[in-house]
């Protein structure tokens, strides 16, 4: 089992410099945890690229439909209380945008509060620099 941020999961349904080794290590390990408000996020950077036109209409819709895909098979962490309140914490201690605390106070709560091993899946270097120092084991696409 692995968390994965958006940022990580964006290469899966959209062609990216990181989409061979994110379908990769999906591939290896298809348990996918991901905080519940992900998918709202993966439409905000697709959505973000087809306005820059470095996405197409075709391979937005395309994207959406791989990603309906992956919903039916991953795991959402859903506890908005305690991932708020870890969020709070790790938004004085870490330097990290509001959507990334919430990623990570996730993560955390997967990891039952013991990160140290936990496998973060992230595109995002501030984000993993954060869930590193946080004691995951980062696996930094």
């Amino acid at each position: 089992m692995k968390f994965w941020d958006a940022s990580a999961v964006v290469p899966l349904v959209a062609l990216e410099k990181e989409t061979r080794q994110c379908r990769k290590l999906l591939a290896e390990d298809a348990d996918v945890v991901v905080w519940f408000l992900t998918p709202v996020e993966v439409i905000s950077a697709l959505g973000h690229r087809l306005r820059e036109d470095s996405l197409k209409p075709v391979e937005f819709n395309r994207a959406k439909q791989q990603l309906a895909t992956l919903e039916g098979a991953w795991s959402e962490v859903i506890s908005v209380d305690r991932v708020r309140e870890r969020a709070r914490r790790l938004l004085e201690i870490h330097p990290l945008r509001a959507a990334d605390s919430l990623q990570l106070a996730a993560a955390l709560l997967t990891s039952e509060e013991r990160p140290q091993g936990f496998p973060f899946v992230t595109v995002d270097r501030r984000l993993g620099d954060a869930a590193d120092k946080e004691g995951f084991d980062v696996i930094g696409v």
